[in-house]
């Protein structure tokens, strides 16, 4: 299901996903928020021995309110509209955890990985601290329904969304916006960009948008301990001029984390990364276009 652009767009439990479109856009860059959905579908609230506090735990909260006046720099934005709890777009559809289900798993099914043992598969079985979400077993019917109805919608979306600038550009950028946990007691920059250590972005790029960051007074990790899932892996192929980084934000920058609310400072944050995102599509129109990338017809 793809939605129109709108600048206020309703939300609604039958929403997928939120593509706000430009027309005219001025640089080969994309934004992303693919795990601040906040739309739980009843049937998941009824299956859950968790309270959706809990749950919620799970979500990069809110992060898309700090990029979601790209439209108005001239980028294309996308945002999932469902909780990653649910259903879990930067994970191989098939990395499925076979104790959370009843019947035979999908043909192919990936059992195994680092990110299904941790409980954190397409489906998750955990939220927040550890806390298990299920009641009971789930059928594999589930499977089917949430990546027909979610996590391939959502996917192809975000595909054609960089398919278009691409076609219009000869390259694309995408910057997929997530949010990490504060850790007492730890020592952690205030944003970390994943390149999967130099595999999915051209370098140039990365280091223009740390330098951007910096310039705004943010703190910047590179790769540890976040240097991209499996939308970095899937999309980013510099050598098809197609370019990704992960950006994880500590939500103690802008969120109550233990009452998952935005704090006052919200606002002041987003104009910073307002300027860096002004400052990242100028920078991917100079790097690209000497890549063999074509210039916007009316850069800003």
């Amino acid at each position: 299901m793809t939605h129109a652009a709108r600048l206020e767009p309703e939300p609604c439990l039958s929403s997928m996903f939120t593509l706000f479109d430009v027309p005219e856009p001025r640089a080969p860059l994309v934004i992303a928020s693919p795990h601040s959905g906040r739309l739980y579908p009843e049937r998941f609230l009824a299956q859950a021995r968790i309270d959706l506090m809990q749950l919620r735990r799970s979500e990069d909260a809110y992060v898309d309110l700090l990029v979601d006046h790209a439209p108005q720099l001239g980028l294309p934005f996308l945002r999932a509209e469902f909780p990653r709890s649910f259903c879990d777009v930067n994970r191989d559809a098939l990395e499925l955890d076979p104790a959370m289900f009843r019947g035979r798993l999908p043909e192919g099914s990936l059992t195994g990985t680092a990110k299904v043992r941790s409980g954190l598969g397409m489906i998750a079985r955990v939220a927040g601290a550890g806390r298990g979400i299920y009641r009971h077993q789930l059928p594999v019917s589930e499977i089917h329904e949430r990546i027909s109805g979610y996590w391939l919608p959502y996917h192809r979306a975000l595909s054609a969304m960089m398919g278009r600038c691409r076609e219009r550009f000869g390259a694309c950028l995408l910057l997929d916006v997530h949010s990490m946990p504060s850790l007492p007691h730890h020592s952690m920059p205030e944003i970390v960009l994943g390149d999967l250590h130099g595999k999915s972005c051209d370098p140039s790029l990365v280091a223009g948008l740390r330098t951007a960051l910096e310039r705004q007074g943010f703190s910047v990790g590179m790769n540890d301990p976040y240097a991209g899932g499996y939308i970095t892996a899937r999309y980013g192929r510099p050598r098809e001029q197609r370019h990704v980084i992960q950006m994880e934000i500590s939500r103690s920058l802008y969120l109550d984390e233990f009452r998952c609310v935005p704090l006052p400072r919200l606002s002041q944050e987003r104009l910073r990364l307002r300027a860096v995102l002004d400052d990242l599509s100028r920078l991917s129109c100079a790097v690209l276009a000497g890549k063999g990338a074509r210039q916007p017809i009316n850069s800003a």
